[in-house]
Parts: structure tokens; sequence; C-alpha cells
């Protein structure tokens, strides 16, 4: 039986929100050509998916982001208000644009390009959550992106003193969390930002480990190295676990990070280990490329139990 951890009775997530706008081709990309395909509007952002992530594993969740006065944050505040995320801490910021993110994929629901225009987070600063520090310091876990500042992520990882998970996003905004790393209770980056931020270049499955020991050597508690069809690394100062990816016919891979980031918080309120955290992300990724929307609204509590029992 699954064990609910001590602490806040909710998560907090400070990162971004924006619109998605995503087009997928009906058949093989064409570069530099008009392809016939598919265009669809929904919120997202890593910050937002995640905590929509976890509402639907029934998890409550405050969203701390930045909105501006335009459409597109009406559009996300009531589409957060409908599956009960908490955004009365966000950020309204008058005279700026929401974010928008802007992405392409080939039939196969494999993402090959994106352009985010995430402006709007430089207005997240520390003097703007000071504010919110009882909130964030009364949660049971927080989960960060890097589409904030680097001033307010060494703020949060200094000030918030809750298990802190973090989520690198991209390889241009993941050296933000080199100073922190120590202060991490985890960190989920993929093959390329834990590169970045162990210095170590992943050629095998030894230098994975290295790679691994590097970031756990900080002082980082937990670290999840994904890789996409290749499945994930965890570890952790006990042990750690190579695990493959599950199977699954992909329609969309765009929210699969996100997904996965939403079950380790889970994992870490219900009391698991990395281990069996590492499982519940992977069953969570699987969940989420089955559905053609970043967020699969099929997620829940019991189809990830049910996942996380499949053979890997």
């Amino acid at each position: 039986m699954l064990q609910q951890r001590e602490g806040g009775a909710y998560a907090a997530v400070v990162g971004g929100v924006n619109i998605d706008i995503g087009g997928q081709s009906f058949q093989p990309l064409i570069l530099s050509d008009s392809n016939p395909g598919r265009v669809r509007t929904s919120p997202g952002g890593v910050g937002r998916n995640i905590a929509h992530n976890l509402r639907l594993l029934g998890l409550p969740v405050r969203l701390i982001a930045a909105f501006g006065e335009d459409l597109y944050a009406d559009v996300i505040r009531r589409s957060c208000r409908e599956i009960g995320i908490d955004t009365e801490d966000a950020v309204t910021v008058p005279g700026e644009a929401t974010s928008t993110y802007l992405y392409l994929a080939d039939h196969t629901g494999e993402m090959h390009l994106a352009v985010s225009d995430m402006e709007i987070c430089r207005f997240l600063t520390p003097d703007a959550l000071e504010e919110k520090l009882p909130l964030l310091r009364a949660a049971g876990a927080l989960v960060l992106d890097t589409n904030i500042p680097e001033e307010t992520v060494r703020w949060l990882c200094t000030q918030a003193d809750v298990p802190i998970f973090a989520d690198p996003v991209s390889v241009s905004k993941a050296e933000k969390l080199r100073p922190v790393l120590a202060s991490l209770h985890a960190l989920k980056p993929n093959k390329l930002e834990a590169e970045l931020l162990s210095g170590i270049r992943i050629a095998d499955e030894h230098d994975l480990n290295r790679a691994a020991d590097a970031l756990l050597e900080t002082g980082l508690q937990q670290v999840y190295i994904t890789m996409g069809k290749e499945g994930v690394l965890a570890a952790d100062g006990k042990k750690r676990v190579r695990l493959s990816a599950l199977p699954e016919v992909p329609v969309n891979t765009t929210g699969c990070g996100d997904a996965f980031m939403a079950a380790l918080v889970w994992a870490h309120f219900r009391g698991l280990d990395a281990a069996e955290s590492a499982r519940a992300g992977l069953a969570a990724a699987a969940i989420a490329m089955a559905a053609r929307e970043t967020v699969n609204p099929a997620m829940c509590e019991e189809k990830l139990l049910q996942k996380m029992k499949q053979p890997q």
C-alpha cells in the first residue's frame, strides 16, 4: 500500500505557462516547404503542464507563473480553474504578452522544431515572489523549471526550505541550475542536459553512470537521466537502477518529460524510493505519449499504477 509522506498537503510549481500552437504533418516532414497537416492550440508551458499532470494524479497544486493582460492569459487561467489548479498567487504583468510556444512535429508525433517566446518569465523575480514565501515553505514539494530567471532559481533554493524538484527544460537554460545542484532534492535532465551539468560526455553506459556520479557528488539527492526510447537511469546516494522505456506507439511525445516530472513528485508524496519513482516516471511518459494533447486527459493515479506494473 502506498504511504502518504509527511509535510505540506500540496505541491507548489514555479515556472512557465503559455499557449501551445502545435503543427503535425500528415506525412514525413519536408524542410523548406509547406507540409499538409493539422494545427492545434492549447494551454501549455512546462510549469503548467507539470501542474496539470499533478492534478490528474490527485495532488493539490499551487501554480505561480507570469501572465500578461491578454486573451491567452484568460484562456490559461480559465483552463486552470476547470481542472483545479490554484493560480491565485500568479503574477500579472500589465502591458506584457502571455508566453507562446510554437512547435512542429512529424507524422509520427516526434517534435522536430520549436520556438518559445517566454520573455514574460523575467518578471518572476525574487522581489515579485517575496510575499509568496509562506505558501512555498508550507508546500510538500516545490517544482521549478528554468524558464524563470537564474537569480530566482538561486533565491528559491536558499529560501524555500522544502524538497525541490528541478526540470532543466533545455540545454540553453540548464546552466541556471549548476550553482544550486546541492540544494535540489531531484533533478530530471535529458542526456544533453546531464552532459552539460556533469561535464561528462555520455557515449555509453559507463559514461552514463559517471555522469550520474558527478551530479550526485555535488550534493544533489536524486538524479533521473532520461533518454527517450532508451529509458532512464535513476540514482541516489544508496542505489541506482537502469530501466527501459515502456512499449507504447507514440502519438505525441511533446509532453512526456512534463508527465515524467509530475510522476516523480507524485511518487515523493507517496514515499517511494528512486527506483519506484523512475518506474512511475516512465509509466507517466508512456501514458502521455498515447494522446494527441500535450497532457493526456486520461492520466490518473489508477492508470499510472497499472502502467507501473508492466515489466521493464
